[in-house]
């Protein structure tokens, strides 16, 4: 494995638990605006999309008043719900990858302020140097997060990977011309994210430690 100066972390579903709960809200939303729920495997392939687009693949072909309440009604049980945990390990992750000089950032689909109450609630702020949002302008699997986040930190693509849960990822990943690493724990299922191009491919969050921490 390469000794990568920067570490891309997509949120949901790679650091974060959080996945049951968005899928669990989309499809609630679903129900209270009257379109078809969308199955648990549905639901989670569009966790790490913008709210955008995440609308267009769940309810295809209605109009823009309904995609708008659907995504009122999303919001609203999500923020209803408790807060989704860390993945076990999580924190003991950054600690030492801080320790050992790696520079750690964040793409995710979250909106800013998404994001930013998600790492003020988890206390992990401090670990990240540059964060990118869905909001903030394209969305994955668009190059434009790492673009962006490679031309603040200032570090060249061969000396960057990305970390994330879906092919949403491993695509963002690849069209900016940086290496990915896939974990298997997420949103995404195995096979789906074996379609993909990855370095490596780990199992859980102790996996992924010992692919990139040079311990």
């Amino acid at each position: 494995m390469r000794a990568y100066e920067l570490i891309v972390f997509d949120w949901d579903g790679t650091l974060m638990d959080s996945t049951a709960l968005i899928a669990a809200s989309l499809q609630s939303a679903c129900r209270d605006v009257g379109v078809v729920v969308p199955s648990d495997r549905d639901a989670r392939f569009v966790i790490g999309l913008n709210l955008v687009d995440t609308m267009r693949h769940v309810a295809p072909g209605v109009d823009a008043a309904t995609q708008q309440r659907l995504a009122d009604r999303y919001r609203y049980h999500f923020l209803a719900a408790k807060e989704s945990p860390l993945f076990e390990g999580v924190p003991e992750l950054l600690d030492v990858l801080r320790g050992q000089g790696k520079r750690l950032a964040v793409a995710t689909g979250k909106a800013r302020r998404g994001l930013q109450r998600a790492l003020e609630s988890t206390g992990l702020g401090p670990y990240f140097e540059a964060t990118r949002c869905a909001d903030e302008g394209f969305a994955k699997p668009h190059p434009g997060m790492i673009h962006a986040l490679l031309d603040c930190t200032g570090v060249d693509p061969e000396c960057a990977v990305m970390v994330g849960d879906t092919t949403h990822d491993l695509e963002l990943a690849a069209n900016a011309g940086i290496d990915a690493i896939a974990v298997l724990y997420g949103a995404h299922h195995p096979e789906l994210l074996d379609t993909r191009g990855a370095v490596a491919r780990c199992a859980s969050v102790q996996e992924l430690r010992r692919c990139l921490a040079s311990e």
